[in-house]
């Protein structure tokens, strides 16, 4: 089974130019690393451009926010209909950067159902901001993700990617240990199988938070998850592609 790195390139590289210089440097390392389902989601801006001229079959594309309506007075925003015209096959849902300037678990839901009703990927992202030894973000982590898949019906939840991205972690070197990541997975399969019955261990996990080509390996063996989404490493094309060469090494 392939592992699953999804580049989240935020809003970088700064110009058009520069994005394809990134994109043709991690199209080069996709292509030595076949045992990983790389998904790339540029600022969206650039989302039409890349896919149109990707002919291969080893990239996939996301969108990094998108409107869970597919058209109306939206000023500003775009449509997850629009992405996947534009080349996208995955939606990221609630990522922190988007629940820190408002995004609801109610935004999930919809988002989430929305993507799915168009044949879209989900990556639900989840994560608390803080923790302490009182084990209160489960709770925290399990009233986001049993929003989030809401409105996902049983057939459909093995479609949904879920990204956990402990806030506390994010934008250093260090992540959280294996360990804890593995705790956290068999919690997140627990609480999906409570709602889904055995077809929820069928979710895929991801870990996002610092991850780097020092600490993926670890993540990958002992964590129990399947792969990553990683962050400003992406948008560095010597650093991602040694984070690819040591996951292609572990598989």
């Amino acid at each position: 089974m392939k592992s699953i790195v999804v580049a989240n390139w935020k809003m970088n590289p700064p110009t058009f130019r520069e994005a394809k210089k990134l994109f043709d440097a991690t199209k080069k390392a996709a292509e030595r690393c076949r045992d990983i389902s790389l998904i790339i989601a540029p600022p969206a801006i650039y989302l039409h451009e890349l896919s149109a001229n990707y002919k291969g079959k080893r990239i996939s594309f996301a969108v990094q926010n998108a409107h869970s309506e597919e058209s109306g007075a939206q000023t500003g925003e775009i449509s997850i209909a629009q992405a996947r015209d534009a080349g996208a096959g995955y939606v990221l849902v609630g990522h922190s950067e988007r629940r820190a300037v408002g995004e609801t678990n109610d935004d999930t839901r919809k988002k989430v159902a929305a993507a799915l009703s168009l044949k879209m990927t989900p990556v639900l992202c989840i994560g608390e901001t803080s923790r302490s030894s009182s084990g209160e973000h489960f709770s925290i982590i399990a009233e986001q993700l049993l929003a989030g898949i809401r409105d996902v019906p049983p057939a459909k939840i093995s479609k949904v990617i879920i990204a956990y991205e402990p806030v506390w972690a994010i934008g250093g070197e260090t992540t959280m240990s294996p360990r804890d990541m593995h705790t956290m997975a068999i919690f997140i399969r627990k609480t999906v199988v409570g709602v889904y019955g055995d077809v929820g261990h069928k979710v895929t996990i991801l870990y996002g938070a610092s991850v780097g080509e020092q600490n993926a390996t670890a993540m990958m063996r002992d964590g129990d998850v399947r792969g990553f989404i990683v962050g400003h490493v992406s948008t560095n094309a010597e650093r991602f592609t040694a984070l690819l060469q040591a996951l292609k090494k572990e598989s």
